[in-house]
C-alpha cells in the first residue's frame, strides 16, 4: 500500500523511525553554523513583497533546474515581473520529481504558509495570493522566520575586511534571543593568483589599520581581523578549497612568494601551494589558540560557463563538482598543524562524493586530545544535499568513525525559508537509525537511540562550537 505524499511520516519507513523523529528530533532547536544569510537583512527584519523575493532571488539551485526545464533567462535572472518569474517556477516544479527541490518547495509551503497543495501552473495564482497575504502581514520578517524555526545561533559568512556593524546592532536588539555571529571567510587572502588579490590586500590594510608592504605585515593584519571577529562572537572560520594545495615552506619562502604575487599578480603552481600551505598553517594555529572550528569546503569547480559568468557574475548556477587529488595535500596540511600541537577542531566537507571515504578515513588519523569528534566529516553539501547524499555521508561516517558525535546539519543557504532542510535531514537520520533497528543491526534501546538523535540534531553542535560561551580573548 502506497503512502501519501509528504504526510506526517514523510521519509520515515518504520515505527522506530517514526518514534525517533516525532518524539526526539522534530522539536529540537537549530544551530545554523554555516549559512549565507545577510546580517543586514536580519537586523532590519527584512520583509518580502512577494514569494518570488523570498524564494527565487539569489537561489541558483532553482535557477539551474529552471534553465534545464527550458525557461528563458528573462524569467530567471532577467527583467520579467516577479509574478511571471513565480509562474515560471510553478511550471518547473511538477517536472522535478526526484529532485530534493521538489520536497523542499512543498515543505516550505506547508511549514511556513500552511499550503498543502502541490504547486503547479494551474494553482499558482491562488498560491501566489495566499502566500503573499501572509508575507505582507505580521510575523514574516527575517528575524520572525528565524524565531519560528527555533534557531538559536546563525553563523553568517563574512569577509575579514567586514566591519561587522550589523552583528553588533543585532546583539543590542531587545526581544530577539537568537545569536547572530560572524564566520571568518578569508578566501581572498589565500587566492594569490586571482585578480582580487592585490586590491583585497589594500582593503585589508585599511580594515586592520596596518600598512602592508610585506608578508609579516600581511599576517599581522590577518591576525588582527581574526581577533576582531572573536571579540564579536566569531568561533568559526570557513575556507573554500576548490583545489587542496599544500607544500611545506619556510617563512622566507612564503614571504618571497607573497611579494611576487603582490608585485606581479601571479605566481607558479608550486609557489601557490607553498604560499597557501604556510598561510593556512598560520591561520590554523591562531584558530587553535582561540578554540575556533576550522571548516574546509573542498572541490567546487566554479564559474564554468564563461559567457554567463561575464553576463551574471559568480554564484548564479554555473558551478559543478571538482575531481582533483585531496588525500596527500590535506594530510600534509593537517599534519603540519598537528606537529606543532596546533591542530584546531576541523570540519571537512567535499562536494565530490568520491571523496567521502578519503575524508572519513583521514579524519581518524587526527582525532584525539580528549575532544569528542575533534575532526568532523561535514554534512552532505550542495550537490549532495539530498536523501541519497545524506544517507551515504552518514553511512560512511558510521562505518569509519563515530556517527554519534556528528554535529549534524547546516543550512548553507541565502534564504530564510530554508530551515525546513533541517527537518528533511532529521527525517532521513531517524529513518537510517530506525532501519538499522528494524533490521536487527542496532539495539532497540530507545534511551540510547533518543540520546543519539538529540545529540546529532543539536546537542553535539552546541558543545562543539561553544557559541554561547563568552569571549576568551579580547582584540
Amino acid at each position: 500500500m502506497s503512502k501519501r505524499f509528504m504526510d506526517e511520516n514523510f521519509l520515515l519507513s518504520n515505527e522506530t523511525a517514526v518514534t525517533l523523529f516525532h518524539k526526539h528530533a522534530k522539536d529540537m532547536p537549530i544551530i545554523d553554523y554555516h549559512c549565507h544569510l545577510s546580517p543586514k537583512e536580519i537586523y532590519e527584519n527584512k520583509t518580502f513583497n512577494n514569494i518570488t523575493e523570498a524564494w527565487l532571488y539569489g537561489d541558483h539551485y532553482k535557477w539551474r533546474v529552471m534553465r534545464a526545464n527550458g525557461v528563458e533567462e528573462k524569467f530567471i535572472t532577467g527583467d520579467a515581473s516577479d509574478y511571471d518569474k513565480f509562474l515560471a517556477w510553478a511550471r518547473t516544479v511538477p517536472m522535478i520529481i526526484g529532485n530534493p527541490l521538489y520536497h523542499w518547495t512543498h515543505l516550505e509551503l506547508q511549514r511556513f504558509f500552511g499550503v498543502y497543495d502541490l504547486l503547479n501552473e494551474a494553482n499558482a495564482p491562488k498560491i501566489w495570493d495566499q502566500v503573499n497575504r501572509q508575507l505582507q502581514g505580521e510575523g514574516f520578517g527575517a528575524r520572525d522566520l528565524i524565531v519560528k524555526s527555533k534557531v538559536t545561533v546563525v553563523c553568517t559568512t563574512d569577509d575579514p575586511i567586514d566591519n561587522l556593524e550589523f552583528h553588533e546592532k543585532i546583539g543590542n536588539l531587545t526581544g530577539f534571543n537568537s545569536s547572530v555571529v560572524p564566520g571568518f571567510r578569508p578566501d581572498k587572502a589565500l587566492e594569490i593568483n586571482r585578480a582580487t588579490f592585490q586590491p583585497w590586500v589594500a582593503q585589508l590594510s585599511e580594515a586592520a589599520g596596518i600598512s602592508i608592504s610585506n608578508y609579516e605585515q600581511f599576517l599581522n593584519a590577518l591576525e588582527s581581523r581574526v581577533r576582531y571577529f572573536h571579540a564579536a562572537g566569531g568561533r568559526v572560520s570557513d575556507h573554500a578549497l576548490d583545489a587542496v594545495m599544500f607544500e611545506p615552506a619556510t617563512l622566507e619562502e612564503a614571504a618571497a612568494i607573497f611579494a611576487k604575487g603582490l608585485a606581479e599578480g601571479s605566481v607558479s603552481e608550486s609557489e601557490e601551494k607553498k604560499y597557501k600551505g604556510f598561510t593556512l598553517v598560520f591561520l590554523g594555529k591562531l584558530y587553535n589558540e582561540l578554540d575556533w572550528v576550522m571548516q574546509f569546503h573542498i572541490h567546487a569547480l566554479r564559474n564554468n560557463n564563461s559567457v554567463m559568468f561575464g553576463r551574471l557574475g559568480p554564484d548564479t548556477g554555473y558551478d559543478s563538482i571538482n575531481d582533483g587529488v585531496i588525500a596527500k595535500p590535506l594530510a600534509g596540511l593537517l599534519d603540519a598543524l598537528d606537529r606543532e600541537g596546533a591542530l584546531p577542531k576541523t570540519i571537512l566537507y567535499s562536494l565530490n562524493p568520491n571523496d567521502n571515504h578519503v575524508i572519513a578515513s583521514l579524519m581518524g588519523c587526527y582525532q584525539g586530545g580528549g575532544v569528542a569528534g575533534k575532526i568532523q566529516f561535514g554534512t552532505a553539501w550542495w550537490y549532495n544535499d539530498h536523501k541519497d547524499g545524506m544517507m551515504e555521508q552518514m553511512k560512511t561516517l558510521a562505518n569509519l568513525g563515530v556517527l554519534s558525535q556528528f554535529v549534524g546539519m547546516l543550512t548553507d543557504s541565502r534564504s530564510f525559508l530554508s530551515y525546513t532542510r533541517h527537518e528533511y535531514f532529521r527525517r532521513i537520520l531517524c529513518d537510517l537509525v530506525g532501519t538499522w533497528v528494524e533490521n536487527g543491526e542496532a539495539p532497540d534501546d530507545m534511551e540510547l537511540l533518543s540520546s543519539m538523535i538529540e545529540n546529532i540534531c543539536y546537542n553535539n553542535a552546541d558543545r562543539y562550537f561553544k557559541f554561547s560561551q563568552p569571549s576568551l580573548v579580547i582584540a
